[in-house]
Parts: structure tokens; C-alpha cells; sequence
């Protein structure tokens, strides 16, 4: 493995690469983390990977567990329901307000990622779709500019990040969802708050089927 390190704390770079392999599933839900064995494979000692690893648990990646030590979270279906109705009320919100404050040139930015949408929908390019999605919703989040609001969502979507990439693949999601986005899009471009947010209310609700 390349150890070469960014210039900030380390225990943050190895909190990155946990995160990433975590998300690869090269570290599965439910897997124990071995902390010494993981320190001698990233060639550190075992104060930055505990330190990275209480990073993880904050984010909700890891569940410690008492006089057990730490686990990759496992997801279930209660889980999911918390997290989507959680998400649903906030994305709702960010929805409304982007309606409401999104500039000329926010509206037009927005408008582009949706036709990247449509063009990873037409080639049926799940993963680039999946890319772009994230984008599109992070674009939302970012004109409604509710930094506190914010790190709540995307705490949960790196949970949902766990396994949701697979909905994708369910017969006929991929275009349920852009025809989701397409409504966002719509509410949000005529400038209609409480569409906007009944449309990504709604794209949540369907999400959520799809993971069942």
C-alpha cells in the first residue's frame, strides 16, 4: 500500500483510507477492526488508528462495541427507514430553500449536472449515474447554505453509502430516478418551494423502496 501521507494530522489520512475501503467493501459490514493488525499494514502506530477509527464511529461508519472493539456498521431495515425519513425532512428543506435563493447562474448550474444525469441514464451507466447524483444533491445542499443542516446529511449519506449503490441495478430504478430528478429539477427552475421540496420528499420515499 502507498503510505505516502497529505500535510495534516495522520490519523486523518488513515481515516480516509479506512473510509474508502470501507465503501469498496474490502472492509464488509459486520468485519471486526483488528486495530493492531491495520496499524502494521498502513506501517503506523496504533494511536492514529484509534484515533481514525473513533473518526469513523462519529460518522457512523463504525460501531464500537463494548469490551468488543470496533465494527463496520451493518445496516438494516429499521436503520434505513430512520435514516431516509431523517433525510427526507432535511433534503425537503434544502429543496425549498435552493427554490428560493438559487441565482441565474446556480439554476443554470444545476440544469447542466441534470443533463449529465440524462446522459449517464441514456448510455445505462449506473456508476456514472450514481456519481452525478451525489453531485446534483450536494449542489442542492450547498445554494440552500445550512452548513449545520449539511453535515447531518452527509453523515447519513456516507452510512447509506454502505450499500445503497446497488438500488441502481434494480429493474427499472435507474429511470424512476431520473424521472425523480427531472420533478426536482422542475419544482426548483420555477422557482416553487413547496414542490420542490414534496419532489425530493418523494424521490427519498421512492429510494427507499428500492433498498428493500
Amino acid at each position: 500500500m502507498n503510505t505516502k501521507l497529505n500535510n495534516r494530522p495522520l490519523y486523518e489520512d488513515v481515516a480516509e483510507r479506512l473510509r474508502a475501503q470501507i465503501f469498496a467493501h474490502e472492509l464488509a459490514p459486520g468485519s471486526w477492526l483488528d486495530e493492531q493488525s491495520l496499524a502494521i499494514q498502513f506501517g503506523i502506530s496504533r494511536t492514529p488508528m484509534r484515533e481514525a477509527i473513533k473518526v469513523l464511529a462519529s460518522e457512523g461508519l463504525v460501531t464500537m462495541k463494548l469490551r468488543r472493539g470496533a465494527y463496520v456498521t451493518e445496516v438494516d431495515r429499521g436503520d434505513l427507514e430512520q435514516i431516509f425519513t431523517i433525510l427526507s425532512l432535511l433534503e425537503g428543506q434544502a429543496a425549498k430553500e435552493t427554490a428560493l435563493k438559487a441565482t441565474e447562474a446556480q439554476l443554470t448550474q444545476l440544469d447542466d449536472i441534470h443533463h449529465r444525469l440524462e446522459k449517464a441514464a441514456a448510455d445505462r451507466d449506473a456508476e456514472q449515474f450514481f456519481e452525478v447524483n451525489v453531485r446534483f444533491h450536494e449542489l442542492i445542499q450547498e445554494i440552500a447554505g445550512n452548513r449545520w443542516m449539511n453535515g447531518v446529511i452527509v453523515d447519513l449519506r456516507k452510512v447509506l453509502k454502505l450499500q445503497r449503490r446497488d438500488s441502481l441495478s434494480r429493474t427499472g430504478r435507474l429511470q424512476s430516478s431520473l424521472l425523480e430528478h427531472r420533478q426536482i429539477l422542475q419544482a426548483i427552475l420555477k422557482r416553487d418551494p413547496v414542490a420542490a421540496e414534496l419532489a425530493m420528499r418523494n424521490h427519498l420515499a421512492r429510494g427507499l423502496e428500492a433498498v428493500k
